[in-house]
């Protein structure tokens, strides 16, 4: 198991959420946009057809939906599983306000 895959280890709550993603990448030729399925305080799965490598590293954007003033959350990370219909992507850094939206979503969504 290669050490990406490793980090994509469930070991927080992943709830079902679906919003708009934009997965924006140094070179501005391959932001993909998509939305996503689930998503915890360590990643999200999203859907898309358009995938890039395994690993490689960008800057995902929650668009959270709601009234005009809908916070855009940005948040560094890396694409840790490619498949037929999207990529599960794992946050590497965030900022507290970006933290804080993630632990309510999560805690809103969640059975437990």
């Amino acid at each position: 198991m290669s050490e990406i895959e490793n980090i994509g280890r469930r070991h927080y709550t992943r709830v079902p959420f679906s919003t708009r993603i934009m997965l924006i990448y140094s070179d501005s030729e391959t932001d993909i946009t998509g939305n996503s399925t689930n998503l915890s305080l360590k990643g999200l799965f999203v859907k898309t057809e358009k995938k890039v490598s395994l690993g490689m590293e960008c800057m995902v954007k929650i668009i959270l939906s709601g009234g005009t003033d809908a916070p855009e959350l940005l948040i560094h990370a890396k694409v840790a599983r490619v498949e037929e219909d999207g990529m599960g992507i794992v946050f590497d850094a965030m900022d507290l306000e970006a933290y804080t939206h993630l632990k309510n979503i999560v805690q809103y969504n969640s059975a437990e």
